[in-house]
């Protein structure tokens, strides 16, 4: 079933507008009495076409429930900036396993140098990928990809989180993934980029509450970090069927 996202939906303005409707009506060639899906604020709304104008489409709500399936835990992914088209990459595969917020971070190791108002550039198309991964996926909301951030600023926003954590190769110090805490509503994760992280940086983190983790003996690209990361996180919350 088609399914759109658009916040300001409601009960009370049963409709579509602008460009929904010339997808709904010349790409998906939809027809009234057809029926499609609206994502509004974590609420799916199954609503039947009544009629498709140029600039309208008038729905009729047929049932509405929260979306079952965002998960009951709040992610947010600090990715070190990698280079190429892997950070797109990162973005589609991080939405389709539940993560809230995307926060590209530059450190010092990141091959990929640009500055916040290059980066800024990128936005509109980074949110695309991220929209259309959560259409995909059938989440309830679409994940927030954030301008870029210097690795302090990034340091300090991670203790917003119940559990901060990163991802780093040298145990000491650290601890395994199956040690992390299992009942927080909030969690943050930081993954490096090719590079991976400084020891300095490592030990900034720590002084910011941010608990060093490790996935074991391999060394996983940066691009295959955070899935790891977070399978195994929706997994020991209770957020994946095995």
């Amino acid at each position: 079933m088609p399914r759109f996202f658009d916040d300001g939906f409601s009960p009370d303005k049963p409709y579509l507008r602008g460009e929904h409707c010339r997808h709904i009506g010349y790409a998906l060639r939809m027809r009234p009495g057809e029926v499609l899906t609206i994502c509004a604020c974590g609420v799916d709304y199954e609503c039947e076409i009544a009629s498709i104008s140029s600039d309208t489409v008038m729905l009729n709500i047929l049932d509405s429930a929260p979306c079952c399936t965002e998960p009951s835990i709040r992610v947010t992914l600090y990715q070190a900036l990698p280079k190429s088209d892997k950070l797109e990459q990162i973005i589609q595969k991080s939405i389709e396993l539940g993560v809230t917020e995307i926060v590209p971070v530059l450190t010092r190791r990141c091959i990929a140098r640009m500055s916040q108002t290059e980066f800024q550039k990128k936005l509109p198309r980074l949110q695309k990928i991220a929209q259309a991964a959560a259409q995909q996926s059938g989440r309830g909301i679409i994940p927030t990809i954030t301008p870029l951030l210097k690795f302090a600023d990034a340091a300090k926003r991670m203790q917003e989180a119940e559990v901060p954590i990163v991802l780093y190769e040298e145990s000491c110090g650290g601890c395994s993934f199956s040690a992390v805490r299992r009942d927080a509503k909030s969690y943050a994760v930081m993954i490096g980029s090719e590079g991976g992280f400084d020891p300095e940086e490592i030990a900034q983190l720590r002084e910011q509450g941010v608990q060093p983790v490790w996935l074991g003996k391999r060394i996983l690209r940066c691009e295959t970090a955070p899935l790891a990361a977070l399978s195994i996180l929706m997994f020991h919350t209770g957020n994946f069927d095995a």
